[in-house]
């Protein structure tokens, strides 16, 4: 019994003996933070920090108001829809449009500027640039087809990239136009004008009639070869099969020496003229050819083109249109009202006399 009584009065001691170490840890640990200094918080030192910050004080967002789902359309309704809301499709005519575009000078601005022009559909008639005044400062003067609104949709793309300065419409400004033109003229005449384009190397007259005649020598030959061959073997079928000779083109009557000086003077003769009435000038002269330099109008350049056709055009050069805005000028009345709004004029600000 002795025993059983100590063992009883032993139990309650052992078990309150965890609970006062315990609280008495716990004080100590207390105080020790009591007497550190509060940590700051850690640098943000990249975007992941954001990431981060989200994932820590990460909240649910209040829930979406709630709204009447609009009710399903029939066939019918889509269809009329459609059809009512479209726009019509824009009538307005395409003409020219000449657009000035101020450019920084560095690689790869018009590489951008035509690239949104093809984008859009546009074909560049004419396409100019070169270097102004200023070293940094490049002129673009384009030529496009088209209608106004998307015209201008593309200037104002245009002006938004970065190396544009400014992008400018001359089409309803009063401008001065110019086109270069070099064309190289035949003075031989348009007979041996294929001659000259075949590049051989005489372009005489008598030459070319000479190597006319012996290509078609050569041809009759052949045929007739090929007609004795068949003949041989059946005079019925070869007449059947025997392909009948295209029709050769006539060649060239020969020239004298005299005939031909006379013909190429009369033909220098009557160009030099054309070019007079043009403003042209003649910039080289050769034995059978000449080249002709022009400036002027768009529409004057296609006229001296169409007045030379028939001499034989060799080759021609064109560059593309120029514009410059014309400065404008007062007229009498415009000063009058000037002179008007200004008041009565101090003669002791005139010059003497």
């Amino acid at each position: 019994m002795s025993a059983l009584f100590a063992l009883r009065r032993a139990a309650p001691r052992s078990s309150t003996m965890p609970a006062r170490l315990l609280s008495s840890t716990r004080r100590a640990r207390d105080a020790g933070d009591a007497k550190q200094p509060p940590r700051p918080p850690r640098p943000i030192d990249d975007s992941t920090s954001a990431l981060d910050y989200k994932n820590t004080h990460r909240h649910r967002p209040p829930p979406l108001p709630k709204m009447d789902l609009p009710r399903s359309r029939t066939a019918e309704e889509a269809v009329t829809n459609i059809l009512y809301n479209t726009p019509p499709p824009s009538l307005q005519p395409f003409k020219k449009h000449v657009l000035n575009c101020l450019v920084q000078n560095e690689p790869g601005v018009l590489s951008r500027v035509s690239g949104i022009l093809a984008g859009r559909g546009f074909n560049i008639d004419s396409l100019v640039v070169c270097r102004t005044e200023i070293r940094d400062l490049s002129r673009m003067c384009i030529v496009i087809s088209g209608q106004d609104g998307v015209v201008e949709q593309a200037r104002r793309q245009l002006e938004d990239l970065v190396p544009v300065w400014a992008v400018l419409d001359y089409t309803e400004t009063h401008t001065i136009s110019r086109e270069l033109l070099l064309v190289k003229v035949s003075i031989l005449g348009p007979e041996y004008l294929e001659d000259q384009l075949s590049g051989g190397p005489s372009h005489d007259p008598r030459h070319a009639h000479e190597e006319h005649a012996e290509f078609h020598s050569k041809l009759e030959r052949e045929m007739a070869l090929a007609r004795n061959f068949e003949s041989s073997a059946d005079a019925a079928a070869a007449t059947a099969t025997t392909p009948t000779a295209a029709p050769a083109t006539p060649a060239p009557s020969p020239l004298a020496l005299g005939e031909a000086l006379r013909l190429r003077h009369q033909h220098l003769q009557s160009i030099e003229a054309l070019a007079r009435q043009f403003g042209a000038r003649l910039v080289d002269v050769s034995e059978h050819s000449v080249i002709v330099e022009m400036s002027g109008k768009t529409s004057r350049v296609e006229a001296f083109l169409a007045l030379v056709k028939p001499f034989g055009i060799i080759e021609s050069a064109r560059t593309g249109l120029m514009a410059m805005p014309r400065t404008p000028i007062a007229s009498a009345a415009e000063e009058e009202a000037a002179a008007e709004e200004g008041g009565p004029v101090d003669a002791s600000l005139l010059p003497p006399g």
